[in-house]
């Protein structure tokens, strides 16, 4: 697994990344990525509580509704998507316009029959120094607990 921040000079890292490879096919992994009522069940950061069923993501401009741990509800526009390979949200307030921060998973099959998964969380547009301290705390480590939780899930899932 690597795991790495980007710097922007003059400030604090602002970009976490992670990645590992998945002992699971591409398919398997992007579809607990990609419907939003899978992604509590391995959210490393621990601040996903639910979302309804019926919003799997199909396109970019999809619009998903999270409820986080504290009861804040978040709209999250797609807008990266390559089926089962790409997928990327910025999430905002209920009817508000995106907050500044990106959420990318990207896969790529790998020889074996895996797949490399790399996971990045971008707040380089955050411009709230109220939620600076919040997004500070995403850290490469956190993004590596979201891998390790799918990557269990994904390869139970594709065992058999």
């Amino acid at each position: 697994m690597t795991i790495s921040d980007d710097d922007i000079p003059g400030d604090a890292p602002r970009v976490a990344k992670a990645q590992r490879t998945i002992a699971a096919p591409a398919g398997v992994i992007f579809e607990l990525i990609a419907d939003p009522a899978n992604q509590p069940r391995w959210d490393g950061n621990d601040n996903l509580a639910r979302a309804a069923d019926g919003q799997r993501v199909r396109a970019v401009g999809d619009v998903f509704v999270m409820t986080n741990t504290s009861g804040r509800v978040r709209e999250n526009h797609v807008v990266e998507f390559a089926e089962g390979e790409l997928i990327a949200w910025k999430p905002a307030e209920p009817g508000g316009a995106p907050l500044g921060q990106l959420w990318r998973w990207e896969l790529q099959p790998v020889a074996d029959g895996g797949t490399l998964v790399t996971h990045t969380y971008d707040w380089t547009g955050l411009t709230d120094p109220g939620r600076f301290e919040r997004a500070r705390s995403t850290t490469p480590d956190r993004l590596a607990a979201s891998l390790e939780r799918l990557a269990a899930l994904a390869e139970r899932g594709s065992a058999g």
